[in-house]
């Protein structure tokens, strides 16, 4: 796979370093060198020390991935929102697990999307996860399909500017209209699935706004839309049960069993992010599952 860039400039800049402010890694420049990759300046070959001129044409071949034997693909159909030759974004149903791992190997998210790489043909058959979602929490999940659109969206994960809304049904009633929830996250001792407020953890931080709060004698909660700030294991589900109000339907950190739910109440339903290969903004929505929408008509 190509990338073609234009030098504009009358000071002298390095291949290098120009790469590098459009997303190229080292480790990118290392795939490139020992794996069939070039760096070429107007159709010939140089090296990341030769120095640029304006209008100079700058490309870098990425070498094809190669599949990995140990992810078996999965041809169940996708619920696919959008598709080019650089992203997949996909609405995960809940009880799905994003990647490969000790509970299930075969039937994730990735095995999924390998799946369905093949059946288009694709040349790269590494599926690239930017976001992901716990197992049985429904919403947007967005999947590079090169490590180059990989790379650059994992800059931006790390820069906090990629923009992500939830739905979620705290229990209770929470009593401010707007809350933002400051507090380190990280493993529980001996345990290896959950996750607490703890000093020692990593800085985690979760945002909410109030939409509407159901007051009934016993089974009280509120919808809330939350933007993650951070992108912890876990972090919307720990948070909201730190303050005492887990999310309705998730057993794991104490949340009520109620209206039927299988799996907390919450739903990745927005997503914005820079594209870089078009220079402008994508924006994704996606509606609440039909185990969610029951709670909206709840008086």
């Amino acid at each position: 796979m190509k990338f073609t860039w234009k030098y504009s400039g009358n000071e002298q800049r390095k291949v290098r370093t120009f790469l590098q402010n459009h997303g190229v890694s080292h480790r990118m420049f290392s795939q490139m060198k020992h794996n069939g990759g070039a760096i070429l300046v107007n159709e010939k070959p140089v090296y990341t020390s030769d120095y640029l001129k304006n209008g100079d044409i700058v490309t870098i071949v990425m070498p094809t991935e190669k599949s990995n034997d140990l992810v078996v693909p999965d041809y169940k159909p996708l619920d696919i929102i959008f598709e080019n030759e650089h992203w997949l974004v996909v609405d995960k149903p809940y009880g799905i697990t994003t990647v490969p791992g000790h509970a299930d190997r075969l039937h994730t998210l990735v095995n999924q999307v390998k799946g369905h790489l093949e059946t288009i043909k694709a040349d790269d058959l590494v599926p690239h996860v930017v976001t992901r979602l716990d197992r049985d929490t429904s919403g947007i999940v967005l999947l590079a399909k090169h490590r180059f659109a990989h790379a650059v969206l994992d800059q931006q994960l790390q820069d906090h500017t990629v923009e992500k809304f939830y739905l979620a049904y705290p229990s209770g009633i929470l009593a401010d209209d707007h809350g933002d929830i400051n507090a380190p996250i990280g493993r529980m001792d001996g345990d290896f699935i959950k996750r607490e407020v703890r000093d020692d953890g990593k800085p985690s931080r979760t945002e909410y706004w109030v939409e509407r709060r159901y007051e009934d004698d016993e089974q009280n909660m509120t919808r809330v839309k939350v933007q993650l700030h951070t992108g912890r294991t876990h972090q919307i589900r720990v948070h909201f049960a730190n303050i005492g109000h887990p999310l309705v339907g998730d057993t794991l950190y104490g949340g009520p069993a109620w209206h039927g739910l299988q799996r907390q109440a919450l739903h990745a339903y927005h997503m914005k992010f820079y594209d870089p290969f078009i220079e402008e903004y994508r924006e994704f929505n996606t509606p609440l599952p039909d185990d969610l929408k029951t709670l909206r008509d709840i008086e």
